[in-house]
C-alpha cells in the first residue's frame, strides 16, 4: 500500500488531519506491508506511526509580563485601557477601602487611640463610607481623643 494511503487511515484513526502524522522513516518497509486499518492500528500501538504534538504559543513572554505587573511595573497611563470604574469595579474598591479601614479601627482599639465607647461610632461612619482612607480615619481618632480629654479636664 502506498504511504499517502497509510497516513490516510491513521489520521482518521487518529483524529487529526494528514498533515499532523508521523511516520518512522527508518521502519518504511513494514508501512509499505500494511494493507489493512487493523496493521495500520497495529503500527500506531508500535508506535511506528505518531500523531504529532498540537502546535502551541510559548507562554515565555507572558510569564515575563507578569512577573514585571506584580512588581508594579507596566501599569501607567499608556498601557491603561477603561476608565477607573471599569479597571476596578466600585464595590470591589469600597469593599477593599471598608476592610482596611475597619482593621485600623481595631488596631487603634487595642492600642487605647479611640476614646472609650467611641469604636461604635466610628464603626458606623466607616460603614457609611464617611471616610476616603485610613490616614483620615487617625486624624478623625485623634481629633476625637484630644475633644474627649478637653472635655474631661473642662469637668475637672
Amino acid at each position: 500500500m502506498r504511504i499517502q494511503s497509510v497516513r490516510r487511515i491513521a489520521a482518521k484513526l487518529l483524529n487529526c488531519g494528514q498533515s499532523k502524522i508521523w511516520i518512522d522513516a527508518t521502519q518504511g518497509a513494514k508501512v509499505k506491508e500494511a494493507i489493512t486499518t487493523e496493521d495500520v492500528k497495529a503500527l500506531i500501538k508500535s508506535a511506528t506511526i505518531k500523531k504529532k504534538r498540537e502546535n502551541f504559543h510559548s507562554r515565555g513572554a507572558a510569564r515575563i509580563l507578569q512577573a514585571q505587573k506584580r512588581k508594579g511595573r507596566k501599569k501607567g497611563k499608556g498601557k491603561r485601557k477603561g476608565t477607573q470604574k471599569v479597571r476596578m469595579k466600585t464595590r470591589e474598591s469600597w469593599i477593599k477601602r471598608v476592610r482596611s479601614l475597619r482593621k485600623k479601627l481595631t488596631e487603634l482599639k487595642a492600642k487605647g487611640e479611640i476614646p472609650e465607647g467611641q469604636y461604635k461610632k466610628f464603626y458606623k461612619l466607616i460603614k457609611g463610607n464617611y471616610f476616603k482612607g485610613r490616614k483620615q480615619l487617625v486624624e478623625e481618632a485623634a481629633k476625637s481623643t484630644a475633644t474627649s480629654a478637653a472635655a474631661k479636664a473642662g469637668e475637672e
